[in-house]
């Protein structure tokens, strides 16, 4: 890889004209010894030929190629002309003076790419008095120290393995969707702002992606439950890196894990006498009726400009690139006013992709070898978005087409095309398209479109989760056939059911219609009666709370009628710092989420550190099983130098607050839950606190086949079922093959949650369930037949789960869920359950 040096880099000179500064950087080049001096009459040549502006101030004089034989070996010059030299109407500040006896100089290039987008570096090596700065930026190196935050050696290259990087860490990814583009863009910001290098790998593989390399990143196919290494140059950026992989780059990790394709649901209603029936995939839920629009794409006419000047086809790329990310700052400027910050998320995902530099390094490759602009980005996109293609992750795979909507805008731009128009004009229609991007959707409005079918795409796409924030119902995949709609056709669309129907008889658009209105009325009634106690219809009471982390998400579950916290998860204080809560940083956290409570329940599970959650600053041993190994309570008792600080703050916060609960997580044994209540128990009266309601979780089968002896010596128990259902299976829930059938209502995991609840009301406690199956109505439904009298689930699930205990009495719940105990599986069980969770007011079994 050729090097720049120090000895070749002028600074702070002075050049009345053009000729003047070719003169100069070409007389650095043959002093130094790359060139004979005659060099420079084909550099001025080249430039009567064409302009070797780049752009952004930058200027690439280099020679004709009837003159490479004058060059002794490859070399890079820099001269810095801070006051700026006329360059055919544009100042040149940087001129870059090229000796190229073989292909090696595409290395500095492909870096200049680079710096033609960060005007901010630009300007500082236009004016910058160290050479060292201009070597690093245009060697390869890390930013310097004064743009980027830390310093790097210069004229070090970026390194293109793992193993040239000093430090490592291991890290599990959590995110339900794995490492889709915006973690993985909040990553790259993240390795941007510290200024030093970070690059990716499966554990135990070679291949590796560097940070800032979006597509790199996405390549890897990183899917939830990936052990990760990385590695920097950096403890300091190591360790942030490491801290906001686990928090989830910004994910939610309540969500539900992505599936291959989301499940065709048995509609709750069809039409009598539709004339054509179009399958797909629900994306969107809902139910509407209209006529047909489709929707084709401009086809853009890209060729190639054989013999293209790279200057000026380098230009061109980087007034297309400012172009296109103008365009997308209006476009995160009015999704974000529309639909709130995580859908404009999408969009500055995208802003990532539009500066990763390996995209823009090969296209530049392709620009210097005499490609045309638009046809270069064409093809080095057209890899990347076909690599994507090819991940056996939906998720992931479903990232092509985000990368293909930055694409399309960038080669608009290079076409003279400008932006595209808004879709939905005239009357209000149903959309059919081949696909639809993120742009394309943040593009239509409610005033005309009522929902959209796709031939491709998948639920998990960022087009689906654009559908769910306009409200409307979406269908994807629904194959080749839907091209031959004609427009105008009357059709039904289902978003639940993932079904379109055509040509129906004026008695079924009525009875849609009529349907509509019922679910219309089903969700609003929902979201009315959020703040309504949870209960079922009968009265019996089974309170419904939210899973939260941080004391500031309280207001937001209280207003979506959260009744209390039903479970705080207090590693995340520990997960996303850079050093072990103290006491005094603790007690600040409990106290706000006590105090925004108002006197509701707040249940704090204390440290549930291992597993698939690690804190590299705690200096835990590494497990070949650590799921099996040193996690929750039993870490509390291994570190008590973690556990009684915590256990302080909480009392200490109970002082004030009787709403305060305290919860030991994993515990497996009788003997388990008495160390840790006499721990509690030592703390509470050192500090002077009341007596404080103590629960475990019953996570492992010991604990719910012991529940009897454990029910006498705690105020209540907490089911978590998503490590339940992972220890009675035996199933990773984050394994890739395993995840789908490790299903919380399999009837072994019932029948223990029945031991539980069975064991607690004999002794007068009540029994709460906080894993993913209180959030779904079937589950919820079920629990509350076994007996569980709390369910705490995600904020947005709250009214829904609400709303269906209020259809049903307890005596239903409590045959069906004896049913459902005697199943052979999960399937059954959801069976069963499913004529009671139809999304009706009116149909539905007990309504």
């Amino acid at each position: 890889m050729i090097q720049l040096s120090p000895q070749l880099v002028r600074l702070g000179a002075q050049a009345s004209t053009k000729e003047d500064a070719i003169r100069q950087v070409a007389a650095l080049l043959s002093d130094a010894g790359y060139t004979d001096p005659a060099y420079v009459q084909g550099m001025l040549a080249r430039e009567e030929q064409a302009n070797t502006y780049l752009g952004s101030g930058i200027a690439i004089p280099h020679g004709t190629p009837d003159t490479r034989h004058l060059i002794q070996s490859t070399g890079v010059a820099v001269l810095q002309v801070p006051g700026g030299v006329d360059w055919g109407g544009e100042a040149a500040r940087l001129v870059v003076g090229i000796a190229a006896a073989s292909d090696e100089h595409l290395d500095i290039l492909r870096q200049l790419t680079r710096v033609l987008n960060d005007p901010a570096l630009v300007e500082r090596l236009s004016t910058t008095g160290d050479p060292a700065e201009v070597v690093a930026a245009l060697g390869g190196g890390a930013a310097p120290a004064a743009l980027g935050g830390g310093a790097a050696p210069a004229a070090t290259p970026a390194p293109t393995s793992a193993s040239e990087l000093p430090y490592t860490a291991q890290v599990t990814l959590p995110n339900p969707q794995g490492m889709h583009a915006r973690p993985a863009t909040r990553l790259a910001g993240l390795v941007k702002a510290q200024g030093a290098r970070l690059r990716l790998a499966r554990e135990g593989e070679a291949q590796s992606a560097d940070a800032t390399r979006l597509m790199e990143v996405l390549g890897l196919g990183l899917k939830q439950g990936t052990r990760l290494t990385l590695s920097s140059d950096s403890p300091a950026l190591l360790q942030a890196a490491s801290d906001a992989v686990r928090a989830g780059l910004g994910d939610d990790l309540s969500a539900a894990a992505a599936q291959p394709t989301q499940a065709r649901r048995e509609p709750a209603w069809v039409p009598a006498q539709a004339e054509t029936t179009l399958e797909g995939v629900p994306a969107a839920d809902g139910l509407v009726t209209g006529v047909t629009r489709q929707y084709r794409p401009q086809a853009l006419d890209i060729r190639d400009e054989s013999g293209a000047d790279p200057a000026a086809q380098a230009a061109a790329l980087d007034r297309a690139l400012s172009a296109a990310r103008a365009g997308l700052d209006v476009t995160i400027a009015d999704v974000q006013g529309r639909f709130g910050p995580d859908k404009a998320a999408i969009f500055r995902a995208h802003q990532e992709l539009l500066d990763d530099s390996g995209v823009l390094e090969d296209v530049a490759a392709l620009l210097l070898a005499g490609h045309g602009a638009a046809w270069a980005y064409q093809q080095v996109t057209n890899e990347r978005i076909a690599s994507l293609q090819k991940l056996d992750d939906p998720v992931l795979a479903g990232r092509a087409a985000d990368l293909g909507d930055v694409q399309r805008r960038v080669l608009r731009s290079l076409l003279g095309l400008g932006e595209e128009q808004p879709l939905d004009r005239g009357e209000p229609f149903i959309l059919l398209a081949p696909d639809l991007s993120p742009s394309d959707t943040a593009r239509l409005s409610l005033d005309t479109l009522l929902g959209f079918v796709t031939e491709v795409g998948g639920p998990t796409s960022h087009t689906a989760i654009m559908a769910r924030g306009l409200g409307v119902p979406a269908v994807v995949a629904a194959g080749a056939g839907l091209s031959s709609v004609p427009d105008g056709t009357p059709a039904i669309l289902d978003g639940s059911a993932g079904r379109l129907y055509l040509n129906p008889s004026d008695a079924d658009l009525a009875a849609a219609g009529e349907q509509r209105r019922r679910l219309d009325a089903a969700r609003e009634a929902a979201f009315a009666g959020r703040m309504q106690p949870g209960q079922t219809r009968d009265g019996a009471r089974v309170e419904v709370s939210a899973n939260i982390n941080r004391a500031a998400d309280a207001g937001a579950a209280l207003e979506s009628g959260a009744e209390g916290v039903g479970l705080m998860r207090t590693e995340f204080l520990y997960l996303e710092s850079d050093h072990a809560p103290t006491e005094d940083e603790q007690e600040r956290e409990y106290r706000a989420m006590a105090q925004a409570l108002e006197g509701r329940p707040l249940i704090i599970r204390t440290l549930d550190i291992g597993g698939d959650k690690a804190v590299p600053y705690l200096g835990l041993e590494h497990e070949d099983n650590s799921f099996l190994g040193i996690r929750g309570i039993r870490l509390c008792f291994e570190r008590p130098d973690l556990f009684l600080p915590q256990l302080r703050a909480i009392a200490r916060v109970a002082k004030d607050h009787p709403n305060v609960h305290v919860m030991f997580p994993m515990i497996a044994t009788l003997a388990d839950l008495r160390r840790a209540r006499a721990m509690l128990d030592d703390v509470r009266r050192e500090v002077g606190a009341p007596a404080i309601p103590v629960g475990v979780m019953i996570e492992v089968p010991s604990a719910a086949l012991m529940a009897r002896e454990l029910a006498p010596e705690v105020d209540f128990f907490s089911v978590g079922t998503n490590d339940l259902t992972g220890y009675t299976l035996a199933m990773d829930r984050l394994h890739p093959l395993l995840a789908r059938q490790a299903d919380a209502l399999h009837p072994a995991v019932l029948r223990l949650i029945a031991v539980t609840t069975e064991a607690a009301q004999a002794h007068g406690k009540w029994v709460g369930v906080c894993g993913g199956a209180a959030a779904e109505p079937a589950g919820a439904l079920v629990l509350a037949g076994l007996g569980v009298k709390e369910l705490s689930v995600s904020t947005p699930a709250v009214a829904g789960v609400k709303a269906a205990l209020r259809r049903l009495d307890l005596s239903q719940l409590q045959s069906v869920a004896r049913e459902a105990l005697a199943q052979p599986d999960a399937a059954a069980v959801r069976a069963l359950l499913e004529p009671l969770t139809l999304e009706n007011t009116g149909e539905g079994a007990g309504a």
